[in-house]
């Protein structure tokens, strides 16, 4: 006979929520192992003694952390998500009764925390996680990603800029509905236009990518069990050398927390600078980062003459010191150039300067010896090695925040706002990982396939022996013979 299900609503009902919950449920296991408890001390200056009671700070916190999950940068969908999940609402401590705060309380929250309390709760989870030996600490990896400002191109307006006591500054924009729709002529530059939604925003853009506003995020990533170590929101302006000093130097600290040093640090060759090369030679770091683009370990034509600083060219003509001139994106660059009457007369002057060149010039960074340094050493195999390094353990880990952890864009705006997701993100993917770390050293089916896998090893290498070792011996036998 067919069935057919009947649902009408129960007036009373026995119900609880840890026998509906699985015991190998993400959200119950990561609730039996994290104690947040000594975020009521971090968060206890932001309150007063009198008033309406706010929500409880390890209840926010768990919020927030649900929403890395899960996917969801939005705070109404973090708690319409919450709504609906048996072990979401058993994780932050929820009965399904039980009215859940509203998504702008979260939103409030957030801006009232200091980035210190989020900072501190990763600083716990990364402790977690070198107490589990998963951060060895020695070799870090280091890269970049562009992530999505809360403002739109469309806001962008011209900064008026304003003489006041011989400084330059910008103030008295009209409002934004004043100016939507506005003809812009000047070039677009983020130095003459900027965005009254997220002052703090850039628009910037990679190779394929749409021209946005955008948050520069610096990711560092211990390469022993992929771990993030530090994460931190920069301007979408500013390039990779810019920011590495600074990356570096709050990696370091984190590290030095757990009583870890680092040694080595793998990066692209946008991180190459004379100014990144000083900072790491400062503080003792071998460094795996290739040489820009424009650096040249050869002059193909040209020999350099260390005593007297000049280049000479293959008809002996030289290529004197000329100054020294700043660059934006290579530094301070030595200028060499021959005059225009050894030029002119040359044989080869079209193949060397071409037809519209007046004479030869060459730059070299003063810096170059720190170049040529790392060009040596990134001729090694074991630098090679390290290139391969870095792009299986940074970059997977950048695309599994901006795909899986919610850090495609910024909720908020601000960079104060910028950095606290990041940091919410980066302590998340910890999270997992420690938490999966947990689960696999204390499972005891994994620890007998562990010990299966050891015992077959064993197995395989006693045959291996025996064989050989029977092999010697019909040998002697037969050369006694």
């Amino acid at each position: 006979m067919q069935g057919r299900k009947h649902y009408q609503e129960k007036l009373f009902t026995s119900f609880s929520l840890s026998d509906r919950i699985p015991e190998n449920n993400f959200y119950r296991m990561l609730d039996r192992e994290l104690d947040l408890h000594f975020l009521y001390k971090e968060t206890e200056n932001y309150y007063g003694k009198e008033g309406q009671a706010s929500i409880d700070p390890v209840v926010f916190f768990k919020l927030l952390l649900t929403g890395y999950f899960e996917n969801l940068p939005s705070d109404r969908r973090i708690i319409e998500n919450a709504r609906l999940r048996l072990d979401i609402l058993y994780f932050i401590g929820y009965d399904i009764d039980e009215t859940l705060p509203w998504h702008s309380t979260l939103s409030r929250t957030r801006k009232l925390y200091g980035e210190d309390v989020f900072q501190k709760l990763f600083i716990y989870v990364l402790k977690l996680c070198v107490e589990k030996g998963m951060v060895a600490g020695k070799r870090q990896s280091i890269d970049s990603v562009l992530v999505k400002a809360n403002a739109s191109m469309s806001s962008l307006v011209d900064k008026e800029e304003v003489l006041s006591d011989g400084v330059l500054y910008i103030n008295s924009l009209e409002s934004e509905e004043n100016h939507k729709g506005q003809q812009l002529s000047k070039k677009k530059s983020n130095k003459n236009r900027y965005s009254p939604t997220d002052p703090d925003a850039r628009f910037s853009t990679k190779p394929g990518k749409p021209l946005q506003m955008n948050y520069l995020g610096q990711v560092s990533v211990d390469t022993d069990h992929h771990v993030i170590t530090n994460i931190e929101a920069h301007h979408a302006d500013k390039r990779d050398s810019e920011c590495l000093e600074e990356v570096i130097g709050h990696t370091l600290g984190n590290l030095s927390e757990q009583d870890i040093e680092a040694e080595e640090i793998l990066a692209d060759t946008n991180y190459s600078s004379s100014k990144s090369l000083k900072a790491l030679g400062k503080k003792g770091l071998t460094a795996y980062i290739p040489n820009f683009g424009r650096y040249k370990n050869q002059r193909e034509g040209f020999t350099y003459k260390e005593e007297g600083d000049y280049y000479l060219c293959q008809r002996g003509v030289k290529l004197t010191f000329k100054g020294i001139r700043n660059y934006s994106d290579r530094g301070s660059m030595k200028q060499y150039r021959a005059t225009i009457k050894d030029c002119s007369e040359c044989v080869l002057r079209k193949h060397c300067i071409g037809e519209k060149g007046n004479c030869k010039g060459l730059a070299d960074s003063i810096d170059k010896k720190l170049f040529d340094e790392m060009h040596e050493r990134m001729q090694s195999s074991y630098a090679r090695k390290m290139k391969k390094l870095r792009h299986s353990t940074v970059e997977p880990v950048i695309g599994t925040l901006v795909n899986v952890h919610a850090m495609k864009s910024i909720p908020g705006r601000g960079i104060e706002q910028a950095n606290k997701h990041m940091i919410g993100s980066a302590t998340a993917y910890n999270l997992k990982k420690w938490l999966k770390w947990n689960v696999k050293k204390n499972n005891p089916k994994s620890s007998a396939i562990q010990i299966q896998k050891v015992l077959a090893n064993f197995k395989s290498i006693f045959l291996a022996v025996k064989v050989k070792w029977n092999q010697c011996s019909i040998n002697t036998s037969l050369n006694s013979i």
